[in-house]
């Protein structure tokens, strides 16, 4: 059975200041089977919630992550607001994975993705494996095609893996972005994808060959620190300039386990937050950001909630760069 469900606003607690200084006092649940996004002359911030660990579970890692888009909501409502007061932050919900089909949840997802975009709000989704991403990615594609938009979509990928592993046998969590090459193929459109983290004791050969195969730009481990920006923010910056919208997705897992232990697949070798942050700064100020999201989050492995704050770090500082 799938299921769409509104969020229980109980999740959205904390700190109480009357004064909507924390997120939790500004956000508004919306039940999209029926209710409008509310209409704003600011900006509306859709956070989406994606409960699947099924991609995981088929890509023989830790499940868990279907649990991960609570976790993080639970950590983002404590966190101050700083947005405008026209600015709009909703929460529109969860798709859920009840029965191990993943291609019919990716399906609802994808929907879901191309309603928020029609409803002029900027999806954030959490996950959720990394299967989140071909959902997504289709939903923004739909939502592109219905509009009469003929607008080029580019991926930005924050990850220690290529996520490229064929689906001959299935769909799961390493296969999304293969996915979407072939669909590309198909429609007779450039595949536009980067990836930055990437670990070479996190990818077969016969991965590295497909990366080349498709034309897929990558910075690895080794290179993507502060010491090397420069070259990275010019890598960003012309890959921008090529596309007309960029999907920026991250896998948590991308992070070392320092950092971000609730994941499916944790390594200590993984990058750190403040690379992260900077590469965010270049993609927000193309103003080509379509839409977001965060995957991987497993709190069955977080120590403290480490991973979960992170994650919900992240989005606040997202949201509010983008101000």
């Amino acid at each position: 059975m799938h299921t769409y469900s509104k969020t229980d606003p109980i999740l959205w607690t904390g700190r109480k200041s009357g004064q909507q200084l924390y997120l939790h006092e500004k956000v508004i649940c919306v039940d999209l089977n029926s209710e409008q996004v509310p209409i704003t002359n600011g900006r509306s911030w859709a956070i989406l919630g994606y409960a699947c660990d099924e991609g995981v579970k088929r890509n023989e890692g830790r499940i868990g992550a279907a649990l991960g888009p609570d976790a993080i909501r639970k950590q983002l409502a404590k966190l101050p607001n700083h947005l405008r007061e026209n600015t709009l932050v909703l929460d529109t919900g969860t798709v859920d994975c009840q029965d191990g089909d993943l291609k019919k949840t990716q399906t609802v997802l994808s929907r879901t993705v191309t309603q928020l975009l029609q409803q002029n709000a900027f999806p954030i989704l959490l996950g959720g494996g990394h299967d989140i991403a071909y959902g997504h990615y289709n939903g923004i594609k739909r939502y592109l095609a219905t509009e009469g938009i003929n607008k080029s979509v580019g991926i930005i990928n924050f990850d220690a893996h290529f996520d490229l592993r064929s689906n001959q046998t299935n769909n799961n969590s390493g296969t999304p972005f293969y996915q979407i090459a072939q669909e590309c193929k198909l429609d007779q459109s450039k595949f536009r994808y980067m990836c930055l983290g990437i670990r070479e004791d996190a990818n077969n050969s016969s991965l590295y060959g497909t990366a080349k195969d498709l034309g897929v730009s990558y910075v690895d481990k080794t290179n993507f620190n502060l010491l090397h920006f420069n070259t990275i923010k010019d890598k960003i910056a012309q890959f921008a300039k090529e596309v007309d919208y960029i999907y920026t997705t991250i896998d948590l897992d991308g992070f070392s386990s320092a950092y971000a232990p609730g994941v499916s697949a944790a390594s200590p070798m993984g990058f750190s937050p403040e690379i992260v942050l900077e590469c965010l700064k270049i993609i927000i100020a193309s103003k080509k950001m379509i839409s977001f999201d965060i995957a991987e989050m497993n709190p069955t492995y977080d120590i403290d909630h480490q991973t979960a704050k992170l994650a919900a770090s992240l989005i606040h500082f997202v949201i509010h760069q983008s101000q």
